[in-house]
């Protein structure tokens, strides 16, 4: 494969669009692949073919749908339905974005693949890691920490180092028709307008019913359902406490959502599960069960301190130096070392 020829994730928006146009003025032999995944995402491959025929490069559209709906859309489902808040984009990058674009720069003789995500990668050692952006109020490497090493080994992040009105003015200044185009905030597979828990029932039916049970355990009001509601909610519950509420848990076996008062949604430790480590577990442990780390809990989290223990079957408990609003189930828990990744686990639930 040629070493300067790179495959980049074109959506059509700035920042891939831009990333596109970085390595153009690199001297890459420059393609893009758009991702077809599902109705949704026909505007995204519109968007990706200006940006391709603006930037003079041949565009590859991948559709994979029914990958997409089995490996992402069915287990996000199953994951409210369970009571849960799951992040689809953190499972779908290394299960059907990354994995689709490598597979399709292999194919077609490419030997890099490369993304408009704001973070950093670093060879240390012969060993890649996983690295806090530059410009950290854009930071998304929360969301990549479940990559691999062979993904990572062909990944290629041109927006390390620059910031969002950077990367703006640089579109502006090729006058790609994405310049001024909002940042998608969206799920992906969710029509525009529309409300996960609506797509959602309309796909697999009605979440479970339940009732809304007080802090001292009675049943107040029945609720609309499960997939209405998230763990650490407190606007828009229409139940009366006498003073402000928000969820402390809902239970996806008996439809019950556990309300608790506010200033009392703080949680000491997190249980996960699925943990991951980057480069790898040996280098991080380094024969141990027990680090010091900071960690995140959501994505748009700053970073606080916590001990993180590993536990037997993949699971790991996160004890914060100080206690963490409402983590949700089903969530991420990411760590960090400074600026690096060490990896991060989903959260089952807070104690």
């Amino acid at each position: 494969m040629g070493s300067r020829r790179v495959l980049v994730a074109l959506s059509g928006g700035v920042d891939s669009s831009v990333c596109a146009a970085l390595l153009l003025e690199q001297g890459f032999e420059t393609a893009g692949a758009v991702l077809d995944l599902s109705p949704c995402h026909e505007p995204a491959v519109e968007a990706a073919k200006a940006s391709a025929d603006a930037l003079s490069i041949p565009l590859h559209v991948i559709r994979e749908r029914e990958q997409f709906d089995r490996e992402v859309i069915a287990p996000f489902a199953r994951s409210y339905y369970r009571g849960e808040t799951p992040n689809p984009c953190i499972f779908c990058n290394p299960q059907v974005k990354f994995a689709l674009v490598c597979a399709k720069a292999r194919e077609l003789g490419f030997s890099h693949i490369a993304t408009g995500h704001y973070a950093g990668l670093e060879n240390r050692e012969g060993k890649l890691w996983l690295k806090k952006a530059g410009f950290l109020p854009r930071d998304q490497s929360y969301m990549l920490y479940r990559l691999t090493q062979e993904q990572l080994g062909m990944l290629l992040l041109p927006l390390a180092g620059l910031s969002k009105e950077q990367v703006r003015e640089k579109a502006r200044a090729l006058g790609l028709p994405c310049a001024g185009s909002p940042d998608s905030q969206e799920i992906c597979f969710v029509p525009p307008g529309g409300s996960y828990a609506g797509f959602l029932e309309s796909r697999f039916g009605p979440s479970k019913p339940g009732w809304f049970v007080s802090p001292e355990g009675e049943r107040i009001a029945p609720h609309k359902g499960l997939l209405h509601y998230t763990a650490g909610q407190r606007k828009h519950l229409g139940v009366a406490l006498g003073r402000p509420a928000f969820i402390r848990r809902i239970d996806g076996e008996s439809g019950d959502i556990l309300l608790g008062y506010a200033g009392e949604e703080y949680a000491g430790s997190v249980l996960l599960r699925d943990v991951v480590f980057l480069p790898d577990r040996d280098t991080v442990l380094q024969g141990e069960t027990t680090f010091a780390a900071q960690v995140k809990v959501r994505s748009r989290a700053v970073p606080s301190p916590a001990r993180v223990t590993c536990l037997t079957d993949g699971r790991a408990l996160v004890e914060f130096e100080q206690p963490e609003r409402a983590p949700a189930p089903g969530q991420s828990c990411v760590f960090y070392r400074d600026e690096w990744v060490l990896g991060g686990g989903v959260i089952v639930e807070s104690r």
